[in-house]
């Protein structure tokens, strides 16, 4: 396991998490969300990661199904996490909101978040196998 930590621009928001391994897949979404923001997706198991500070920071936006919970700073604007609908016993941190220094080594998959249904079929094909 590797040790991260980051959080959002202004500092308010930290948060701790363990990452199996040091080279983790990040997930390139295309939906109108993630490709407006640049969010790389690292998707960390709820027991991996602490939010250190700033849960009194947080506020919340729901779009589309309503399932996916977009964190979002209210002093700077910044998501670095949020709880996604496709991984609902997970965190989805943003790779581009960890501390320099990290030691990550991530390779970079790209999901089509613009047809979710069938991006959501083919992920769950590939983590079976």
């Amino acid at each position: 396991m590797t040790k991260v930590a980051g959080g959002c621009h202004c500092g308010a928001v930290r948060f701790e998490a363990e990452v199996e391994g040091n080279a983790p897949e990040l997930l390139d979404c295309n939906c109108s969300i993630c490709r407006r923001t640049g969010f790389l997706h690292l998707i960390i198991a709820h027991k991996d990661f602490v939010l250190i500070s700033g849960a009194p920071d947080l506020t919340s936006y729901k779009f589309g199904s309503g399932q996916a919970d977009h964190l979002f700073c209210t002093n700077c604007g910044i998501k670095s996490f949020y709880q996604p609908r496709s991984h609902p016993d997970s965190w989805s941190v943003n790779y581009n909101c960890l501390d320099l220094g990290h030691g990550l080594k991530p390779t970079i998959i790209e999901f089509d978040g613009q047809n979710w249904e069938a991006a959501k079929a083919h992920l769950a094909q590939v983590d079976d196998v």
